[in-house]
């Protein structure tokens, strides 16, 4: 099929296309800033399409001739992005429907079961697959709570609070479950839904552990070898631990806060609504937390590396945003490496020493 992949420069979508590609798929790789395709390996075996979602006219030209979409923006540091989302998607969908597009694949986030205060970042990603889902063009969606990745925005929050706390607080709120999956599970399902016929629906994807928040960032501990000890801190207001987090992993602002007004919540998979039944063709078995995280930290054995077939989707890109990365790393021999070559970084890791 002719694919569009909207934010195919982005994390997920870049390193979706060489997987598309391996299936025989002709790729049509929409981005807003066309010079960007120069910086992946797959930009000759590609067709760049500018595509911004503030501009409907670009939208509609992009998705002409498009037998599929493959759904990947979210613009949570933007201002009023609830309302940009959804907007976006209503202009997709019309244009889906225009050029009698024959599918659309949505990954979206996880939304729990306690619809009532929602976040933006759940409220906005529920928005956009209602609007697909609504849509008279099949579409698939799939939730997913924690991808665990280098270069994900949730691995990464992970990776630096864990990295750059020597304790680590932990308001009340934040110890609920969750269900991370490796990114390189949520390719191929995503891959396994442009497959002969469309399968349309919501499901949820998610790993093979369920575990708290506290849990998982003490299993990237114990796995990066760094002793973390944590302390449990009540009524702590969510706008301070946000703003506080975001300074701590010098990220995206708008984008950190958005993820940790969504910890007030479950983020399990549905019994009856898993997409690794549904799709159980896409992995042979998915990779568990323990390797996820070991993988995603693993030093790839390319120089150079890039978001294609030649490496792990869960190893790091030259092209991941500049943000992404940490001081620990394990060596292609198995071995824990601390970045100890300044003050900094000695006393992040090792606080005593």
């Amino acid at each position: 099929m002719r694919i569009l992949v909207t934010g195919s420069t982005g994390y997920i979508g870049s390193r979706l296309v060489p997987i598309l590609l391996g299936d025989g798929h002709d790729v049509l790789a929409a981005m807003r800033d066309d010079s960007k395709a120069s910086s992946f390996s797959w930009e000759d075996d590609v067709t760049p399409v500018h595509f911004d979602i503030t501009d409907e006219k670009s939208i509609d030209a992009a998705l002409e001739g498009a037998d599929a979409v493959v759904y990947l923006v979210h613009s949570m540091d933007d201002g009023d992005f609830v309302t940009k989302d959804r907007e976006a998607a209503q202009a997709v969908a019309r244009a889906a429907e225009k050029h009698g597009v024959g599918r659309i694949v949505y990954l979206s986030g996880h939304v729990p079961d306690d619809d009532e205060d929602l976040s933006d970042h759940i409220t906005s990603r529920l928005q956009v697959e209602e609007v697909f889902l609504n849509s008279s063009v099949p579409a698939t969606v799939f939730r997913a709570a924690i991808i665990l990745g280098s270069g994900s925005t949730s691995f990464e929050l992970v990776r630096r609070m864990v990295e750059r706390l020597p304790v680590t607080p932990v308001p009340s709120w934040m110890v609920k479950k969750v269900q991370p999956i490796a990114t390189t599970d949520v390719l191929h399902i995503i891959a396994a839904a442009l497959g002969d016929e469309p399968i349309p629906g919501s499901y949820d994807i998610g790993g093979t552990e369920v575990l708290t928040y506290p849990e998982l960032l003490t299993r990237y501990a114990t796995i990066a070898e760094l002793s973390r000890p944590q302390f449990r801190v009540p009524l702590a207001p969510t706008p301070i631990v946000g703003r506080a987090v975001a300074a701590i992993t010098q990220m995206p602002p708008g984008t950190v806060i958005s993820l940790v007004d969504s910890l007030h919540h479950d983020m399990i998979v549905r019994r009856g609504n898993a997409a690794t039944d549904t799709f159980a063709h896409a992995v042979d078995s998915l990779v568990g937390i323990d390797e996820s995280i070991r993988r995603s930290l693993t030093v790839s054995s390319h120089d150079g590396t890039d978001a294609e077939g030649t490496t792990d989707p869960q190893s790091a890109a030259d092209t991941d945003p500049s943000w992404a990365g940490g001081v620990v790393s394990i060596g292609r021999d198995g071995r824990v490496r601390h970045d100890v070559s300044g003050r900094f970084s000695r006393a992040l890791l090792h606080p005593r020493s």
